[in-house]
C-alpha cells in the first residue's frame, strides 16, 4: 500500500482523485491527505469530498505518507518540498518549473541527501508549446497580445527553458521537464505559440544527437478543472502514483 498525501487542492488535485478512484489498481493507493493554504480548509472540503483536509504540512507529514505529491504549483514546491525531503519522505513534483531556479534545485538535492528521499519529476533539445489563445491567460501572454482577439499564430516566448519555466510557471512545466531530461535548462531551447488553429494542448520536442535525431508531437486536452494545464498531467500523476505499486512499471 502507497500512503500518498497532497499538496494542493485545486483542479489538479480534484483530477488526480478522480482518475485514482477509475483506476483498476487504485486500491494498492490510498491519499491520507491534502494540504489546503490556511483558511481554504472548508473549501478544499468540498472540492475533495472524502479527502482529510489539513492547513498546516505537518499536519500532512503525521498521517505517515510514503509519498508526498505536489499539485499545488511552482510556489508550493519552495515553500513545502525541502522539510518533506528532510523528513525521508520522496516527493513527486508536477511543476517541475520551480526547479529553473539553480538556488532551489541545490537546496532540493541536499535536502533529499539529507533525508535520504527522491526528488521525482514527470517525464533533447528543442521544445515548442502550441495552445489556443485562450489557454494562455493568466500568464505574461496577456500583456504582449490581445488573446481574445488574436487571429493568427503568434510566438509569445522564444528563449530557454529554465527562463521560460520561470516566466510562465503554469504554462512551461513539460519545457522544465524536457530540459531535465535533456541538456538542462540553459541548452533548451523553448518556442511558446499561441495558435487560433490548435485543437488543443500541443507539444513539440525535436532532438539531435551522435546516434540520429528524434521528434515527438504530442496533442492533448486541456483540464477541465484548469484550461491552462493538459488532462494528461493529472493521469501522469495518477500514473507515477499507482506504479508504486504496479509489478509491471510503464
Amino acid at each position: 500500500m502507497t500512503s500518498v498525501g497532497l499538496i494542493g487542492c485545486g483542479g489538479m488535485a480534484q483530477d488526480v482523485v478522480a482518475a485514482l478512484r477509475d483506476a483498476d489498481m487504485a486500491d494498492g493507493v490510498r491519499i491520507v491527505g491534502a494540504l489546503a493554504r490556511p483558511g481554504r480548509g472548508d473549501e478544499a472540503r468540498t472540492k475533495l469530498c472524502g479527502v482529510d483536509i489539513v492547513e498546516a504540512l505537518d499536519e500532512l507529514l503525521t498521517r505517515k505518507p510514503t509519498l508526498v505529491a505536489e499539485v499545488a504549483g511552482q510556489a508550493a514546491v519552495a515553500e513545502h518540498a525541502d522539510a518533506v525531503l528532510r523528513r525521508g519522505i520522496d516527493c513527486l513534483l508536477i511543476s517541475v518549473g520551480a526547479l529553473a531556479d539553480a538556488a532551489l534545485l541545490l537546496r532540493l538535492k541536499s535536502a533529499a541527501r539529507d533525508g535520504n528521499s527522491r526528488i521525482a519529476g514527470l517525464t533533447s533539445v528543442r521544445y515548442r508549446s502550441r495552445k489556443p489563445p485562450l489557454a494562455w491567460r493568466g500568464s505574461p501572454a496577456e500583456r504582449l497580445v490581445d488573446l481574445g482577439k488574436l487571429c493568427e499564430r503568434t510566438v509569445l516566448y522564444a528563449g530557454t527553458a529554465g527562463e521560460a519555466a520561470l516566466l510562465y510557471p503554469q504554462n512551461a512545466n513539460v519545457a522544465a521537464a524536457v530540459a531535465l531530461a535533456g541538456l538542462g535548462f540553459d541548452a533548451t531551447e523553448v518556442e511558446l505559440v499561441a495558435d487560433p488553429d490548435a485543437g488543443g494542448n500541443i507539444h513539440e520536442i525535436e532532438a539531435e544527437g551522435a546516434a540520429g535525431r528524434f521528434a515527438i508531437r504530442l496533442q492533448g486536452k486541456p483540464s477541465r478543472t484548469n484550461p491552462n494545464t493538459s488532462a494528461l498531467a493529472a493521469f501522469s500523476v495518477a500514473r507515477a502514483l499507482l506504479n508504486e505499486q504496479a509489478t509491471i512499471v510503464i
